[in-house]
């Protein structure tokens, strides 16, 4: 039976709905289930709010006049179409071959939510890079849309290595990859299968596979995470015998006096004039969530298993002290052979590091990529 995404706003107030109640089921902390979960993009192209919020250094929207940026499309092995913006200096000498740097955005963001900052500042370096919607998000093909499938957004890293590598200039072997939040993990799983990729930088990481199976600090029980498992199998049911998913409403539109922290900070990028990028034709209920059914495919995503054997290419984590989320970039540089290197970035929060400019650690990228992608 095909399937198709009930995608009316009813929908999601049957979800929330729905969500408590698998809350009180599955004995999860709220803090926990709505990291899980914020997600989500559709088909079409983002379209950024006109007015946006610059306050402490926040510019998700930069736009540089340094740099020239051209809409490419490519395949990865699956035959689906991948993607991206084409970000070049503009003093770029087509003559000659240059370095070339990956760029992946946050889970369940977009290409413009993140992602374009980084890619233009380190466009402004003289690095070509490329900034993607990971498939099912964005741009990207896929169906349905917000599905999670992890092995497919490692690949659309290697199927971006594979159109870049193949232009007359760009070297391919001077390849690396900068990925952001949950990128960061789909990125070294890329990696590990994929020596094309010479260096390899995360930037406020996610495990999407960890937190799924434990939550933060390892806050879910293992009867909590059989729980889940069991309302996801009987989700399926659902959506197989009306053909239709409903998505789980974990990031609101407006939070309430009950908003757990995690959930607010990310509230604050998502669905405030600060990131908000909403797809052609749908709505901003739409962005951001995801499906409760294909949530649990991360409980089978192990991206630090055998990060090792990346060495000898190089490794950076960039994480900010005060991030909820640091114990990833922990976590993977423990496990990580040298060389590797983890930074903190004094006073910063997870979201922190999407967009306020002045607390990302350009020069740190910069010498970074300059270092392992030399000639």
């Amino acid at each position: 039976m095909s399937m198709t995404i009930n995608e009316s706003a009813p929908s999601l107030t049957a979800s929330a709905t729905e969500r408590r109640e698998f809350v009180k089921n599955a004995g999860a902390t709220l803090a926990a289930l709505s990291v899980l979960s914020v997600a989500g993009n559709a088909a079409f192209a983002a379209s950024p709010t006109k007015a946006q919020s610059t306050s402490d250094g926040a510019d998700n929207f930069y736009q540089s006049d340094k740099v020239s940026i051209q809409k490419v499309h490519f395949k990865n092995q699956y035959q689906m179409a991948v993607v991206g913006n084409l970000v070049t200096p503009k003093n770029l000498n087509r003559r000659a071959q240059a370095p070339a740097i990956i760029v992946g955005h946050p889970m369940g963001a977009v290409k413009e939510q993140s992602s374009m900052l980084y890619a233009q500042k380190l466009a402004e370096q003289g690095f070509v890079t490329l900034a993607i919607d990971l498939s099912f998000w964005g741009e990207s093909y896929g169906q349905p849309r917000n599905l999670v499938a992890p092995e497919l957004y490692s690949e659309a890293f290697s199927a971006a290595v594979d159109y870049l590598g193949t232009q007359d200039f760009i070297d391919r072997n001077r390849i690396g990859v900068l990925g952001i939040c949950g990128s960061g993990g789909f990125a070294i799983s890329a990696a590990k299968i994929d020596p094309r990729m010479k260096a390899i930088a995360t930037v406020s990481m996610y495990d999407m596979g960890a937190v799924t199976r434990n939550g933060l600090k390892h806050s879910v029980t293992l009867e909590q995470r059989k729980a889940l498992l069991v309302k996801a199998a009987e989700q399926r049911y659902r959506e197989f015998a009306t053909g239709k998913g409903e998505f789980l409403n974990y990031l609101p539109v407006k939070p309430t006096a009950d908003t757990d922290p995690v959930t607010r900070e990310f509230w604050e990028f998502y669905r405030t004039p600060r990131g908000i990028a909403i797809p052609k034709g749908r709505t901003l209920e739409l962005t951001q969530n995801r499906m409760l059914s294909s949530e649990v495919r991360f409980m089978n995503f192990y991206p630090f298993n055998d990060i090792e054997t990346i060495a000898p290419r190089p490794l950076l984590f960039i994480a900010g002290d005060q991030a909820h989320s640091k114990e990833f970039s922990e976590e993977a540089y423990r496990l990580a052979a040298e060389p590797k290197e983890l930074a903190w970035v004094a006073g910063a929060g997870h979201v922190d590091l999407y967009d306020r400019i002045t607390l990302i650690p350009w020069d740190k990228l910069t010498k970074f990529f300059t270092q392992h992608l030399a000639a």
